[in-house]
């Protein structure tokens, strides 16, 4: 028989993959490939080759091929996993620490606005306790402003009055510490149990009209006509009264003869 005679293996074929027969024919070619160019190269009166060598077969079906595989996959996975992760550790510290930043702006905003309102209500605090300590001096020296002249209700009237000096002006406001002209003046008689109306046309309609050549002490001056005034104040004597005069201006005393009053009622 000759040596180049095939013998039918008695083992049963086992079936292979494409991928196996795909490796096989390549290296195959290969193999071949190679022979040939060296068949061509070598001298021309060389022997022709007659013996076939059959390659071993590669497969990628083998216990250890597939473990490396899968550890492979298992590794690829296991670290797309820590990447993806790692991502959203990162864009969670991001959104603390933004947060934690909103939220330390919002309570440096808060603690300044606290500061300033601290700061406002100590200087409130002291322009009261000021205007407090004027309003006790003006009281105890108050003849060289009128007092002097008035007795009994009337001083109680003239001194409720100078304890306002300084308070705000505004209209519609009934004290402690602000006022609108009829509201101070119905304020100062209340002190002595006399009721006024609270608006200024009914005021200079209260008690007996008296003529600006005899007024006292104690007497209620208008500006307008009787019925119908816009403004009301309390004369104090030395030709000066005593009136919650506007916002500018506030609680104060003036000369009746910067603004002259259209006429004037007594109710003491």
């Amino acid at each position: 028989m000759s040596h180049t005679a095939h013998i039918r293996s008695h083992r049963k074929p086992r079936p292979r993959s494409a991928s196996t027969l795909a490796l096989r024919a390549g290296v195959a070619g290969g193999v071949l490939s190679t022979l040939a160019v060296a068949g061509s190269a070598g001298p021309a009166n060389a022997e022709p080759v007659t013996e076939t060598i059959e390659m071993p077969a590669l497969t990628f079906d083998t216990p250890e091929l597939a473990s490396a595989v899968a550890l492979s996959a298992e590794t690829t996975q296991q670290a797309a996993l820590d990447l993806n992760l790692q991502t959203q550790e990162n864009a969670a510290a991001a959104k603390a620490a933004k947060a934690a930043k909103k939220a330390k702006d919002e309570a440096d905003r808060k603690a300044e606005a606290v500061k300033k309102a601290e700061e406002a209500a100590r200087a409130e605090a002291q322009a009261r306790s000021s205007r407090s300590s004027e309003r006790t001096t003006l009281s105890a020296s108050g003849s060289s402003q009128g007092v002097s002249q008035a007795t009994g209700s009337a001083a109680t009237v003239i001194a409720f009055l100078k304890a306002q000096l300084g308070d705000a002006y505004v209209m519609g406001a009934t004290g402690p510490n602000s006022w609108d002209c009829s509201s101070l003046v119905q304020a100062a008689f209340r002190q002595v149990g006399i009721d006024l109306p609270r608006v200024s046309q009914d005021q200079s309609l209260a008690g007996t009209p008296v003529s600006l050549d005899n007024i006292q002490v104690g007497d209620i001056l208008y500006w307008g006509g009787a019925g119908s005034a816009y403004h009301t104040g309390v004369y104090i004597g030395d030709g000066q009264y005593l009136d919650a005069a506007n916002p500018s201006k506030g609680v104060v005393i003036q000369d009746l003869s910067g603004y002259p009053a259209s006429g004037a009622v007594r109710v003491l």
